[in-house]
């Protein structure tokens, strides 16, 4: 789904972060920035060798900053279904201990800031899912709630597993352990896919890169070769088509990676 330009999100919402968005720090949002707008800069330069161009280029710099935040928003969304993966395995072992399937969850918030920090994903959550269970929601509500803010399908199968569970009356320990299994195996064949995309990935940042080392090796050997480019009608133009031609290659090229990218998966 297309997401329009948004201005980065510093604060969860009181009802819980949505993982359609990455929760920037300051510092995250001022080195993006500056990379955003220096790109758009070296677009002026490059392709027009005017301050003025720099100004609707900086609709590039948008969506460069666009393509960043859903790259970190899928990283943040990857996280946490690792970090789900260690927090269903601890709470197997507290069932195994003799725990109730909630209590169980509420043992595994020590081991995750333990092995995933203080600030972990999983540990907002599972505070989250304390005050739930102190007010009297169900784990499995509190689960769906989690599963549709990530939009993560291993967290919703998992709150689903859950619910027949409860309703049937099924072998907690024996779901959540099948569970976790089946959440590691999707984690180690996306693992796999994006190992196996590492090269292709790194053929498309040199090949998004070639043309501007051409152009700077062509106007170091010969000053002055692409002057008849810039400050007039024609050229710019020309320099324009080439924009477009840039941007449109680059484009499809992530477009296509991408879509290996899910066909593997």
């Amino acid at each position: 789904m297309k997401q329009s330009f948004r201005w980065p999100v510093f604060k969860e919402e009181e009802t819980g972060r949505v993982y359609d968005h990455h929760l920037w720090t300051p510092r995250e949002a001022v080195l993006e920035g500056v990379k955003c707008l220096g790109i758009s800069a070296l677009f002026a330069w490059f392709f027009y060798r005017s301050v003025w161009a720099f100004f609707p280029l900086c609709l590039v710099g948008a969506a460069l900053w666009q393509r960043d935040e859903r790259k970190r928003m899928e990283e943040d969304r990857r996280a946490l279904v690792l970090q789900f993966r260690d927090c269903i395995r601890c709470a197997d072992t507290a069932m195994k201990a003799g725990y109730s399937v909630e209590n169980a969850f509420l043992e595994t918030l020590p081991d995750m800031r333990l092995m995933h920090g203080e600030s972990a994903a999983i540990c907002r959550e599972l505070e989250r899912i304390h005050r739930g269970i102190v007010m009297n929601v169900t784990l499995e509500e509190l689960f769906r709630d989690l599963g549709r803010r990530s939009q993560a399908a291993q967290i919703r199968e998992f709150a689903e597993i859950l619910a027949v569970a409860k309703r049937s009356g099924g072998s907690f320990p024996s779901m959540i352990r099948t569970s976790a299994e089946i959440i590691h195996q999707k984690v180690e064949a996306e693992e796999e896919v994006r190992t196996q995309t590492a090269s292709k990935r790194m053929e498309q940042w040199i090949m998004n890169i070639m043309p501007f080392g051409i152009v700077m090796y062509l106007e170091i050997s010969n000053p002055g070769y692409f002057d008849m480019l810039f400050h007039n009608f024609q050229g710019i133009g020309i320099m324009t088509g080439c924009l477009a031609i840039y941007l449109g290659s680059c484009f499809l090229s992530e477009k296509i990676l991408r879509k290996a990218m899910s066909v593997w998966e």
